[in-house]
């Protein structure tokens, strides 16, 4: 399987992989402990689905991505992120690649799937504090014109800043809530493997 899709899910299962143990280190202490392992086999088994596809159009791909993730991550991530890619998949649908507003078109309707899978808002301490600034972040360059890369580029950047600033919230959705004001000083796991998410999609067009 070859595509700008095909090779975003490679970068990012190889990304996972590599920030494995790091992204277990943020959910042991807010959470299961298990983001890490989690995400990392479903990236894999993505990865495996894919390689099996002669389909180059992205909406089959994300679709099966996302299929993949909700199959076999364990926890809320493999919800979530299956239906993050689901709705991106149906974003994308019948398109080979996107422009500036096609990205965004399609990351704003992940991150509504996202929104009413977990009923969380930004602010929260979710993954949705690095995803909702990112789909703000990457509207407004396609509006302004920028290219695919450097609006995803821009989005990379809102999702970076908006994964740090989990760290002084207080989690109000998921297992962090449980902690209270102990979840208070902890960057949000699932915050930081969404900026990874995003991080090797500008990476990957941007090579294109």
């Amino acid at each position: 399987m070859s595509g700008v899709g095909a090779e975003w899910i490679r970068k990012l299962a190889a990304e996972v992989a590599e920030q494995r143990s790091a992204l277990v280190e943020l959910d042991t202490a807010i959470g299961d402990g298990d983001h890490g392992t989690n995400l990392d086999r479903g990236m894999r088994k993505a990865v495996q689905q894919l390689d099996g596809m002669s389909d180059s159009d992205l909406g089959a791909q994300f679709k099966t991505v996302g299929m993949a993730l909700v199959s076999s991550v364990g926890g809320a991530a493999g919800p979530l992120y299956g239906t993050l890619f689901l709705e991106l998949g149906k974003a994308a649908a019948g398109h080979e690649e996107l422009d500036a507003a096609g990205w965004a078109d399609a990351l704003e309707a992940g991150v509504r799937g996202v929104q009413a899978r977990g009923k969380a808002e930004p602010g929260d301490k979710t993954m949705l504090d690095a995803l909702a600034p990112a789909a703000e972040a990457l509207r407004a360059a396609a509006e302004a014109g920028d290219s695919p890369a450097d609006a995803l580029r821009s989005a990379a950047d809102a999702a970076d800043e908006g994964m740090r600033a989990t760290i002084p919230l207080q989690a109000r959705k998921g297992r962090a809530s449980y902690l209270g004001e102990r979840s208070v000083g902890h960057q949000d796991p699932g915050a930081t493997s969404s900026h990874l998410l995003l991080r090797t999609l500008a990476d990957t067009v941007a090579a294109v």
